[in-house]
């Protein structure tokens, strides 16, 4: 076990065996399931949740850990942020967020809620639909965040495109604000998706 736990790769390939064990398992003793469009609903909202996590999970990260310790943190040793963990936990941020928004309208769709949720549930009669659509907009405008703005300035500020000493600060503090403005909208956004799941 302990060569499995040693390896990332190896611990997530694990993980996803024993989900599918779980599955098959769940599924002969449910005496099988149709592979119809609830079973495609329940495997994308699947995909939506762990995804989702991994994005709001990185969210947090940086705004619970990554930023307020960069001040504690000698000059020699930024760099190892800078250079290697930045760079790396930007690439699952930004890619997390990207399929949680597409897993999410690909459920809405299946679930035939796409158009009510964006549409906010005007002339619709409102509740789940306004519920679920807030929450939509709300991590539509996180991922636009994500990938037009703090994506970008992260770039510069990290050193990954040439930039002055002066672009470098003031991409910093874009894209800290920006990621705060998602932190912001983090707790909104959640109880909106929970609140059209659990309330109506």
């Amino acid at each position: 076990m302990g060569s499995i736990l040693q390896s990332l790769s190896k611990t997530i390939h694990f993980s996803l065996a024993i989900a599918i064990l779980l599955f098959v398992g769940l599924f002969f003793m449910n005496g099988g399931f149709d592979f119809d469009r609830i079973f495609w609903s329940w495997l994308f909202r699947y995909i939506h949740v762990v995804v989702g996590i991994m994005w709001i999970g990185l969210l947090w990260y940086f705004n619970f850990v990554q930023i307020p310790s960069m001040p504690k943190i000698p000059d020699e040793q930024k760099p190892a942020i800078g250079k290697v963990i930045a760079p790396a936990a930007l690439f699952w941020f930004r890619w997390a967020a990207l399929a949680t928004v597409i897993s999410g309208l690909i459920l809405a769709y299946l679930n035939d809620y796409a158009h009510e949720a964006m549409t906010l549930g005007i002339g619709s009669g409102g509740g789940r639909s306004t519920a679920i659509g807030i929450g939509m907009w709300l991590g539509l405008i996180m991922a636009i965040n994500v990938w037009f703005v703090i994506w970008p300035n992260q770039k510069r500020a990290l050193g990954i495109v040439d930039s002055s000493p002066e672009e470098k600060a003031k991409s910093a503090r874009t894209a800290m604000l920006f990621s705060r403005t998602n932190t912001l909208l983090s707790l909104p956004m959640l109880l909106s998706m929970v609140a059209a799941q659990n309330l109506y």
